[in-house]
């Protein structure tokens, strides 16, 4: 685990911040002002645990039982079987850096005071995840409202030593006997501190701002993918130009036009067909129109990101305990917010996916690519070369056609219809993470195949950085043109690239 500890305050936390918790294993710590404003309004919970009048969640059952009263004896009896009973989840595993975004998140919440947990509460769920222990979230079992239950009651599950989790080593062990290693005590929940556990957005919103950093890399990779393209495929970069970009001023468009320009400066290929004797008056959508579609997916992200921050700043809990004392019921555990925002987002990387793809398709088809052999093969008809990287392609660019569905736009009554509207957020992000992984392979496969295309211009140059990214293709293992080879290692290859950022990296160049 990195050494690094991240401070949870009463502020919301830093975006990057989460990033490095879920996906790099930093750990954390609370901050003193966190611990005394948990401590100030825990106060405020055990002063109604003593009145005889009923308080949501602390004297009464929840959801449709919310008008059964519970007497003193049997309240700690009450929070158990919540997490229990809420711990319901089904199916395979969620990801670890998910799982760690959750939990960041609800313990951000419990640092603002806002929750009425116990400071020992809080300092155990910090404890846990500084710990590098994740505890086992299962697929299936969020409606997005009350937030996300069913994965942070298997949170909290752990936290009192019931059920699974993996160390930080990732093998999968008994709570108990994990939390004992690392000297944690198991939590003995006192009055409402199991509802304070699993009332929130945490599992969506965290998948959300993991999402926006991989769009961030993406989405810059669709605009290098899209100039090796227009480059390869003897396309012009004249429609490009900054004051025919400015025509319509959307601030994604003028970023995206703005990389594919400094991509090609210099392009011995561009300036080959620049003549009077080129008779290409305008290139197809996919190549002209690319900051558009790459525009508009940014542009949508930096919606995506308003949410989020909005949402990193909320302290969401049901009842909350608010600034001056009083705990009241509320409706700010619905998902809806964020669940718009993950659905677009999907609908953002289907798009610029099936963009690329249509690229992609262009180089195989002699009719269309000005001159290169047939697929790229290196014999055609003895060799396929790249036409079944591009049914790889199409097949994804389907599915995420199919994940562009919106969750959100769905809702299905639960608890005695008392929940009668749910957001269904959580559906909404683990989709979006599966969108994000198909526009990757595709985004890969068109950088795989762009690269080829650029060899077989030879001896014409591609510009500097063009030729970079060609380069770092070639140095990761994917050989040049040539007769077929099993071409799977190659996309994963050029994955690899794309996910860590080396690909960027080797254009040498400042992109949005």
């Amino acid at each position: 685990m990195d050494a690094e500890r991240i401070a949870v305050g009463t502020g919301p936390v830093d975006p990057d911040d989460l990033v490095r918790v879920a996906r790099h294993g930093a750990g954390v710590r609370l901050t003193d002002g966190a611990l005394a404003e948990i401590a100030r309004s825990r106060e405020v919970i055990e002063k109604l645990a003593d009145d005889d009048r009923p308080h949501y969640g602390v004297s009464t059952g929840f959801g449709a039982l919310a008008t059964t009263h519970i007497p003193g004896d049997r309240r700690a009896q009450l929070q158990r079987s919540l997490i229990r009973s809420h711990a319901a989840g089904s199916g395979a595993e969620v990801e670890r850096e998910a799982v760690r975004a959750l939990m960041l998140l609800r313990l951000s919440t419990l640092a603002t005071g806002r929750t009425g947990v116990r400071v020992e509460t809080a300092q155990a769920y910090a404890a846990m995840l500084d710990a590098g222990l994740t505890p086992v979230v299962r697929e299936y079992g969020s409606l997005g409202c009350s937030g996300d239950l069913a994965p942070l009651a298997h949170v909290a599950l752990a936290l009192m030593g019931e059920g699974e989790l993996r160390d930080a080593a990732g093998r999968l062990r008994p709570a108990a006997e994990a939390l004992r290693d690392h000297g944690i005590e198991p939590v003995e929940l006192a009055e409402k501190e199991g509802l304070a556990l699993v009332n929130g957005t945490d599992g969506m919103l965290g998948m959300l701002v993991l999402a926006l950093a991989d769009l961030r890399r993406l989405l810059t990779t669709a605009d290098v993918a899209a100039a090796m393209s227009v480059e390869a495929l003897l396309g012009t970069d004249a429609v490009f130009a900054e004051d025919l970009q400015a025509l319509r001023p959307h601030p994604g468009q003028a970023d995206s036009a703005a990389n594919l320009r400094a991509l090609l400066a210099g392009s011995g290929i561009m300036a080959s067909h620049r003549g009077p004797e080129c008779t290409r008056v305008q290139d197809a959508y996919s190549l002209r129109c690319a900051p558009q579609v790459h525009g508009a997916a940014r542009d949508t992200a930096a919606h995506a990101a308003a949410v989020a921050d909005r949402e990193l700043a909320a302290a969401i809990d049901n009842p909350v305990v608010t600034v001056d004392g009083r705990v009241e019921s509320n409706g700010n555990f619905h998902g809806a917010p964020v669940a718009y925002a993950l659905d677009f987002l999907a609908i953002a990387a289907a798009d610029v996916a099936g963009m690329s793809e249509r690229r992609t398709d262009r180089f195989l088809d002699v009719a269309r690519n000005h001159g290169l052999p047939p697929f790229l093969a290196g014999d055609p008809g003895v060799d396929s070369g790249h036409m079944i990287a591009q049914y790889t392609a199409a097949g994804i660019v389907s599915e995420l056609k199919r994940l562009a569905v919106p969750a959100s736009a769905d809702s299905i009554p639960s608890s005695a219809m008392q929940e009668d509207h749910v957001s269904m957020g959580w559906a909404a992000a683990r989709k979006l993470r599966r969108a994000i992984d198909g526009l990757t392979r595709v985004l890969a496969i068109e950088v795989l195949t762009a690269a080829r295309a650029l060899d077989l211009r030879s001896p014409l140059r591609p510009a500097p950085a063009t030729a970079a990214v060609r380069d770092a293709v070639w140095a990761a293992g994917v050989p040049g043109p040539g007769s077929d080879r099993h071409l799977a290692p190659e996309i994963e290859a050029v994955v690899g690239l794309v996910d860590s950022g080396a690909l960027l990296a080797a254009t040498g160049l400042d992109l949005h």
